[in-house]
């Protein structure tokens, strides 16, 4: 049984990354993994995502680029406010301007970057660099 989805996702991840694989067969796939993904995709963190099927959670294709140098989820999910990011951002990420935090806000799921400039705060969900 899986307690955390996400956090198994991002651990496959890494993973599939050290070994030098290339591709990697995900499930189950929510929209909150897809959403992350996607954010990791426009980073170019990962290739291209392919949805394969719907039923019982889904299946999903991911093709790594070996860009990835860890990344996992933040547990607890830590409520952020917005001028807070920096204290987060010494303690996920290796260095100032690398990687990036995930965070979901009540406009969505977003980089802490694109929250900062909205000006939104909300709760830690992921990093990667």
């Amino acid at each position: 049984m899986l307690n955390d989805p996400l956090a198994n996702v991002l651990s496959a991840i890494v993973n599939y990354e050290k070994i030098g694989k290339k591709e990697l067969l995900i499930n189950p796939v929510s929209n909150v993994i897809k959403k992350v993904l996607a954010i990791m995709q426009e980073h170019h963190y990962i290739g291209a995502l392919e949805e394969l099927h719907q039923a019982n959670g889904g299946f999903a294709k991911i093709n790594l680029l070996g860009n990835i140098n860890n990344c996992g989820v933040v547990k607890p999910r830590f409520s952020v406010k917005n001028l807070e990011f920096q204290k987060f951002e010494k303690r996920y990420l290796p260095a100032n301007g690398v990687g990036i935090l995930i965070i979901s806000t009540p406009e969505g799921i977003m980089t802490h970057d694109a929250a900062r400039e909205k000006g939104l705060g909300g709760r830690l969900l992921a990093y990667c660099y």
